[in-house]
């Protein structure tokens, strides 16, 4: 309890983008549009050749069709891992036809290298944080929703090419899985959670309006409220999110899809397994095989919504993407204090269940950042 208290004190929602400084640039409404896979890449080599000193673009993979997964690291030292200071994730487009996420994430990503030295908020993240955005993890997918009506549909281009649903492909704590063995683009996301010490991080999508967080799926596999040792942490991580958005969070929010009933959820957030029971998730998986507390957040009804719609997605997920982001960035005093006082108690190597820390040879504890754990 002591360990939890020390978090709280620390965590704080940050709405950078409600006070932005004279020189921070906004962004137009002639800057969107949707980018199949040859144009999110072009997209991100000249965002790179643009920012190289913030900015690293690399693959973690590909997918079944061989396209990249591309990830665009944003950091003042791009490229290095640095003791006490935190790595943050978001991955979207997970299930292809689900597109707002990717070009919030090319956006965001934008907005963070055009204002690093304007906006004294969103540089002091930049310094204090080391950030990888995934616009897509299942491009092959988002080729096949984004042609022609596909748009339209419910269902097209959300699975992989090999038709398999990526969000009920992860390894599961409580049952074998029911998709076959991991697929290409599941194995690298696997690897990317083992090989990098990320400890916050959120999974993009669309069909619903509301911030998600563990366990996805219960021991019976009913839809039930599935509690994880640290359900407390995620409520408040998933509020972060939800808060800052300004529907999110209402009773009942706007909902511009007749042709689907509305959800209803308090403070705009839930319980995975409350809401209905998922197994192999990536949320559950990020959180029992790392350091890292993943959420999954619902970023409204359409999934594929037309190009001029996106400005107004943008508007009303800013403030919650860098709400959530911030999450990761309490001050390093505080970071230190929590650290050592959690690792004394636990006796340095000790590995609980409940604000677990996982140590690794290859990433001793000096080197790792549990600030949230």
């Amino acid at each position: 309890m002591p360990c939890l208290v020390a978090f709280f004190v620390c965590l704080r929602v940050a709405l950078v983008f409600s006070r932005p400084s004279a020189n921070t640039r906004a962004l137009g409404d002639e800057d969107w549009t949707h980018h199949n896979f040859e144009q999110m890449t072009g997209y991100l080599q000249n965002l790179h050749r643009q920012y190289p000193k913030i900015t690293r673009l690399y693959s973690i993979g590909k997918s079944v069709q061989g396209r990249k997964l591309w990830v665009i690291e944003i950091s003042d030292n791009p490229g290095k891992h640095e003791p006490g200071e935190p790595e943050f994730k978001y991955i979207a487009n997970m299930h292809g036809n689900e597109v707002v996420g990717r070009e919030l994430l090319l956006h965001l990503a934008k907005a963070f290298c055009e204002n690093y030295g304007r906006d004294t908020n969103l540089t002091k993240i930049v310094d204090n944080t080391r950030i990888h955005l995934m616009p897509s993890m299942n491009p092959d997918g988002y080729e096949l929703a984004a042609e022609g009506n596909n748009r339209k549909d419910w269902i097209i281009g959300r699975s992989n090419a090999n038709n398999v649903d990526l969000n009920r492909n992860f390894p599961d704590q409580f049952f074998k899985s029911v998709t076959g063995p991991p697929q290409p683009e599941t194995i690298a996301v696997m690897k990317w959670i083992e090989n990098y010490p990320f400890v916050l991080s959120a999974n993009l999508h669309g069909g619903s309006l509301v911030a998600n967080y563990p366990f996805d799926d219960s021991p019976t596999g009913q839809s039930e409220y599935s509690k994880s040792p640290d359900d407390d942490v995620f409520k408040e991580l998933a509020k972060s999110y939800s808060m800052a958005h300004p529907t999110m969070h209402l009773k009942n929010p706007p909902w511009p899809c007749p042709e689907v009933p509305p959800d209803h959820f308090e403070d705009g957030v839930t319980n995975g397994a409350a809401w209905y029971s998922v197994s192999g998730g990536m949320q559950d998986y990020n959180y029992m095989n790392s350091n890292c507390f993943e959420i999954t957040i619902e970023q409204g009804c359409k999934k594929f919504p037309e190009a001029s719609e996106l400005p107004k997605d943008w508007e009303e997920n800013k403030k919650a993407l860098i709400a959530f982001l911030d999450q990761v960035c309490f001050d390093f005093a505080s970071y230190l204090l929590f650290f050592f006082f959690c690792m004394k108690k636990e006796n340095n190597l000790k590995m609980e269940r409940n604000r677990k820390l996982i140590v690794k040879k290859e990433n001793p504890v000096t080197a790792r950042d549990p600030c949230i754990r």
